[in-house]
């Protein structure tokens, strides 16, 4: 399976760990990954911080992809529901923190979300 990033020249430059397309070629499995929030495993429990929920959000995540045999570097769709556009910044550090260089195609989204709790919800999309 061949993953092609797609950022022609003429577009605006890229974000931070950010493509603005990603073609997946050839035979691949596609893991398509609900919205996650902030709760720790007992489904009650979350945090009060940004940081903290994003933090249990990518560690969902990452469970959820090595479930699959999957790990970060296999994501090549993230959608982002923030709370508060104030948590942009803050948003962004933590994709740098679990993706490193790697660059999936994303959109972030300021939203109400469903629980006044919750301050960011990500889904996403992986390939292997």
């Amino acid at each position: 399976m061949a993953i092609i990033k797609h950022n022609p020249a003429g577009l605006f430059p890229q974000y931070r760990c950010y493509s603005h397309a990603v073609e997946i070629r050839g035979d691949s499995r596609l893991l398509i990954i609900s919205g996650l929030n902030g709760y720790l495993a007992d489904g009650v429990t979350m945090p009060d911080s940004f940081e903290e929920q994003g933090d249990i959000i990518w560690t969902h995540l990452g469970t959820i992809l090595r479930s699959a045999g999957m790990d970060y570097r296999d994501l090549v769709s993230l959608r982002t529901y923030l709370a508060e556009p104030q948590f942009d910044e803050a948003n962004v550090r933590l994709r740098v923190k679990y993706l490193g260089d790697h660059q999936p195609s994303l959109t972030v989204v300021c939203s109400q979300l469903l629980d006044p709790r919750w301050k960011l919800e990500i889904e996403a999309m992986a390939a292997r």
